[in-house]
């Protein structure tokens, strides 16, 4: 199976237009059963280039055969009864047996600007069994924000790891109480905002728990001793001092002999992050 992750920049290229239909055909080509995009809005025309549709349901429709999990992070109102909503947006081929929308900590860091951050779970039934798939965008100007964040989603992986193999009591019997499965393996997959190799990388990769399979770089378990490639400035858009890889793929380690393919496209200037597909058999 191919999972596609990719901050669209709310559809903007670096021409500096918004087109979510160039957007969905470039990430068509990828061939991907499951999409894991950042930085999708709703309500925001002040955004550069304009982003006032409702993004969610505009790429919806044109994925037809994809259910669409969308997770808010920033929820603003838009001073005429409204909201302005921005977040990430998950696409699936796949069945969605259940999704989970994760608000990431946000500590007071009063000396740069930030916004709410989220993660969006979905276990999605993949040929070998159920299967956890979050996509994130964690905090770009604060590092206490973003070490919070990378903590958080150690946590989740701990949480879904043991949800996963843990029998679940059925004698409630009411819906919302249903026995589902979690999944027991795991990819992450965002925009991290930081480079290889940061602490917050480091603090990733570390071990959580004995019980816990830790997360490991899928770029290194594919590409042993090659530098990641980069994924953001790329076509001249800013990023930090240059290039840079701050877009990545984190599997729990029992999918390490199963990833296929890691690969970045380079090629594509219709946001300022390129995509970056992973190939699993799973």
């Amino acid at each position: 199976m191919r999972i596609l992750s990719w901050n669209i920049q709310w559809g903007r290229g670096t021409d500096g237009r918004v087109d979510l239909v160039r957007s969905a055909e470039t990430a068509r080509r990828h061939r991907a059963e499951v999409l894991c995009l950042q930085e999708v809005a709703v309500n925001h025309p002040g955004l550069p280039g304009g982003a006032a549709e409702d993004q969610p349901a505009r790429l919806a429709s044109l994925f037809p055969g994809f259910e669409a999990v969308y997770g808010v992070g920033s929820d603003l109102a838009d001073g005429a009864g409204g909201r302005r909503q921005f977040g990430e947006l998950i696409l699936s081929r796949l069945p969605v047996i259940q999704a989970f929308r994760h608000l990431l900590p946000w500590p007071s860091d009063p000396a740069v600007p930030s916004m709410q951050r989220a993660a969006v779970e979905v276990v999605v039934e993949a040929p070998a069994g159920p299967l956890r798939i979050v996509t994130t965008h964690l905090e770009y100007y604060s590092l206490v924000q973003r070490a919070a964040q990378v903590e958080a989603l150690r946590n989740l992986q701990a949480e879904g790891s043991r949800q996963g193999r843990a029998a679940r009591s059925a004698a409630e019997t009411d819906p919302p109480f249903a026995v589902l499965p979690r999944g027991e393996s795991a990819v992450f997959c965002g925009d991290f905002n930081f480079p290889a190799g940061a602490p917050e990388h480091v603090r990733l990769l570390a071990p959580i728990a004995e019980d816990v399979p830790s997360l490991l770089d899928a770029w290194s378990v594919v590409h042993p001793g090659q530098p990641h490639g980069p994924t953001a400035g790329v076509h001249g858009a800013s990023c930090g001092d240059g290039p840079a890889c701050c877009d990545f793929f984190f599997v729990s380690a029992d999918l390490a002999a199963r990833l296929l393919r890691l690969e970045v496209d380079a090629a594509t200037d219709a946001s300022d992050h390129q995509p970056v597909l992973l190939e699993l058999d799973c």
